[in-house]
């Protein structure tokens, strides 16, 4: 319970915030803190399989980096990606400026909930190349040697031996999204995913520059890793935001219980790297990643189809814990062979 002992008295604060915003505001008291409590199991639920893929990352950075994620990280985390990120996405898209679209949030938030699901094309192919890439460089590791899908994922790690190939596919899944949207959105769709793609790859190339023998482990072990972890969070945590809107649309509200949310993913990422789940349980890695392939999807089809936030939870949730099922009977398996007597 140590490593979530910041989380539940950060989860008092917000709490108690919820409580003085509801004695000053006009929704009645018991509703405002339901709604804080909904939205904070909301985003856990939603950012879960995040939670293992952060810590498959922090696990190789120095301590030093892991202290900045866990200090700076959650600043940006809470209050950049679940309050700014979304501010500056309708500055951007309405061409107004951050402090006119704050006023907005606060006073007028209806127009700005409405601002913030027309913006979800340009968000969405971003994200979801983004995602997609991530997903892709992992099943295209032909450096793998644990598969989970046996000898369909060892052939998909054989394909990682063509140059660039996670980049091809990237594209043309963005390419045929695109052809489904009305003729005014497939320019920004395009422009944004492409965005998605470049970051992905400016990332990975600065790492190969800055040590080519081991260019994943730079990339996961310094600045390159801060800054891939941050905007995998940011990806997850705008399908949060609009999953909040479906429940209220006060800002103060959202970011309470989203914040609170955040933490908790926070203090799992921590727990996760400190009591080395990711070693013991080998396929966790792999079902998050397959999480992360099933968003990426999800937000490049939610161009064109609305599709429900919870059924993007309940993929994720269920991707994982069928990786925890694999990894224990996996886990028994091995043993069971360690132990075996050997025949003379």
């Amino acid at each position: 319970m140590k490593h979530f002992r910041f989380s539940f008295a950060f989860t008092a604060l917000c709490l108690a915030l919820g409580w003085w915003w509801g004695v000053e505001g006009t929704k009645p008291l018991i509703e405002v803190m339901t709604l804080v409590v909904i939205l904070g199991v909301l985003e856990i639920s939603l950012s879960f399989d995040n939670a293992v893929v952060n810590a498959s990352v922090l696990k190789d950075m120095d301590e030093r980096w892991q202290r900045y994620f866990l200090t700076w990280g959650i600043l940006i985390a809470v209050f950049g990606m679940r309050l700014v990120f979304p501010v500056l996405i309708v500055a951007v898209t309405t061409g107004q400026d951050p402090g006119t679209v704050i006023d907005m949030a606060l006073h007028d938030p209806d127009e700005y909930s409405h601002h913030l699901e027309t913006s979800h094309i340009e968000v969405s192919a971003f994200g979801g190349t983004f995602l997609l890439l991530i997903f892709l460089t992992f099943i295209f590791d032909e450096s793998k040697t644990l598969h989970w899908l046996g000898k369909v994922e060892a052939k998909l790690a054989d394909i990682g031996k063509l140059q660039s190939v996670e980049i091809v596919i990237a594209l043309l899944a963005l390419l045929f999204a695109q052809m489904f949207l009305p003729v005014e959105d497939q320019v920004g769709a395009l422009i944004y995913g492409l965005c998605g793609v470049i970051l992905f790859v400016m990332i990975d190339s600065l790492s190969s520059s800055l040590n080519p023998e081991s260019a994943d482990a730079v990339k996961r072990g310094g600045a390159m890793g801060f800054i891939y972890l941050e905007v995998l969070d940011a990806s997850f945590s705008f399908d949060g935001v609009l999953g909040a809107f479906a429940i209220t649309n006060d800002i103060v509200i959202i970011m309470l219980g989203l914040a609170i949310g955040a933490m908790y993913v926070r203090s799992m990422t921590v727990y996760l790297v400190r009591v080395g789940t990711l070693e013991e349980y080998a396929f966790l890695e792999h079902g998050a990643h397959y999480a992360i392939g099933a968003l990426a999807v999800i937000m490049l089809l939610a161009m064109t189809i609305e599709i429900h936030e919870v059924l993007t939870g309940l993929i994720g949730v269920t991707l994982i814990g069928l990786s925890l099922v694999s990894s224990i009977i996996y886990k028994r398996e091995t043993a069971v062979v360690r132990k075996a007597p050997r025949r003379l």
